[in-house]
């Protein structure tokens, strides 16, 4: 079983392609079902504006990262125009200095189209700013699911299904001339709404002009790399090689130690106790096989990426069954708008109640702007400021009397000046907009509330009547789902 070469081995000349590989004879040598037309806008440069709203002003909530703040390049979740769910890597500013060597790249991976990505939608490159966007995966990672699952751990064909898919995805990439994926690894691996596992485009782009392929301990990292500091479409096989390990076993073993259990045929201690009597030991025996050859010291020793995917297929098991059921999740990943306890606010908005939400705002007042910046009872009172809370007084006179074009009026005037900053001023407006058929300014204003408190439920019930003017049911009914789950998060942290 795929012993180890000899580390004294000089290294060899790096090839720029898998060992027997004509880069499959081009792209019309895919999988016909993997290739077939996968309906996403095209890829296309957004505003810094645009990412802002759509994070909430970059929310420390909306952070997605493994290592949150902390990580080199934040990735955030958000929705574009309060719709398409959207994942959001910010680079740090000396990532990359040049723009259009960030933008070549960026359009390059854009091109890319395929149901086994987690696909690249666009970019944001405006002064030292530079980010990616990229299509959302609401079901966590395989590292999650596989190190830290809470209620069951993943069953053996699903674990399968997942193997066979990412080699799917790096074969797709491959015939497209994007062989190369940096520090392929578990958090890589994302799951979308029903279940399917889909590799992420972020890892085809480095994480800066210079930086490095693999931030992962050197423990995992192919050994080529530790030696020349370039990756090859061998060192992705190396990585891919780690990752059947991890399904394996259900732990983050080092190669060197998984190795040496192989070699002393000790596969009890490479398999994952929790899936005791769910694969024969042929199925084990190939897997462990098909790893260690990935796991070869030298590159041109390791396979290629289209024998993997050959040699995965035929190892699949239920492969009728879909996989949320195999994960034992509700379809969509998320539980349905019927079964959410919702509040008054809520329900209002969940009927497009004008009135009601109406009486629901007045009743609140300004409570929920505490700890905004610039709170309303502390200022400097200059004439503007005076002006400032005069037009914010007239605003509430006219929304309290049902006024709402004066009120849209008042408000405007208050939000123009720009001194302070008020989320509830943003909602009343937002309803004001809503009185007055205006819903696309309205859904702009529950926008802008969020940016101002990223956590606040009645910004998203707003959006929710907001998108079900503009007829979109669906988009409703997951803004309402966000609201709920905030709502729920802030009274049980109570």
């Amino acid at each position: 079983m795929g012993a180890r070469v000899s580390k004294a081995t000089s290294c060899c000349c790096i090839r720029g392609q898998l060992p027997g590989s004509t880069r499959l004879d081009s792209a019309d040598a895919v999988d016909e079902d993997q290739a077939e037309a996968y309906e996403l806008p095209a890829f296309q440069e957004y505003s810094f504006e645009q990412l802002r709203l759509a994070t909430a002003g970059f929310a420390v909530e909306n952070i997605v990262s493994e290592h949150g703040e902390k990580a080199p390049n934040v990735v955030y979740k958000g929705k574009l125009d309060a719709q398409r769910r959207i994942a959001v890597k910010r680079f740090n500013r000396s990532a990359w200095p040049d723009p259009r060597q960030f933008l070549d790249e960026a359009k390059s991976v854009g091109q890319l189209r395929s149901k086994r990505l987690a696909n690249l939608l666009g970019c944001c490159c405006e002064g030292d700013e530079r980010l990616l966007v990229a299509e959302y995966m609401p079901n966590d990672t395989l590292a999650k699911h596989l190190f830290h699952w809470e209620t069951q751990a993943m069953k053996w064909p699903m674990r399968l299904r997942v193997v066979l898919y990412l080699a799917e995805a790096l074969e797709y990439c491959t015939t497209k001339g994007r062989a190369l994926y940096h520090d392929l690894n578990a958090y890589r691996v994302l799951f979308d709404n029903d279940c399917n596992p889909r590799l992420s485009c972020f890892g085809l782009m480095k994480n800066s002009r210079d930086g490095k392929s693999y931030s992962t301990n050197l423990a995992f990292t192919p050994p080529e790399y530790m030696r020349t500091g370039r990756i090859t479409p061998e060192s992705v096989i190396y990585s891919f090689g780690t990752l059947l390990l991890d399904v394996l076993s259900g732990k983050h073993i080092p190669p060197s130690h998984a190795l040496d259990l192989i070699r002393d045929r000790n596969f009890n201690m490479l398999t994952d106790s929790c899936l005791v009597g769910q694969f024969s030991n042929e199925e084990g025996t190939e897997l462990v096989r098909l790893a260690s050859r990935c796991l070869h010291y030298e590159p041109r020793e390791r396979p290629n990426v289209r024998s993997m995917v050959q040699a995965l297929s035929p190892l699949q098991k239920d492969v009728e069954t879909p996989s949320y059921e195999l994960m034992d999740m509700p379809q969509g990943g998320a539980s349905s708008v019927q079964s959410l306890p919702l509040s008054p606010l809520a329900e209002a908005c969940s009927r497009k109640d004008l009135t009601a939400i109406h009486e629901l705002l007045e009743k609140t007042g300004y409570k929920d702007d505490e700890g905004t910046a610039n709170e309303l009872s502390f200022q400097m009172w200059t004439n503007q400021m005076q002006d400032t809370l005069t037009s914010k007084k007239k605003g509430d006179s006219a929304f309290r009397q049902k006024d709402f074009t004066t009120a849209i009026d008042c408000y405007s005037q208050f939000i123009e000046v720009g001194t302070m900053v008020s989320p509830t001023i943003y909602a009343r407006r937002c309803l004001s907009y809503l009185m007055n058929d205006m819903a696309e300014q309205a859904l702009s204003d529950a926008m802008q509330a969020l940016v101002i408190s990223p956590t606040w439920p009645t910004a998203f019930y707003l959006q929710a009547a907001a998108l079900l003017s503009l007829g979109m049911e669906n988009e409703a009914q997951e803004a309402l789902k966000d609201g709920s789950a905030q709502e729920t998060s802030s009274s049980s942290g109570r």
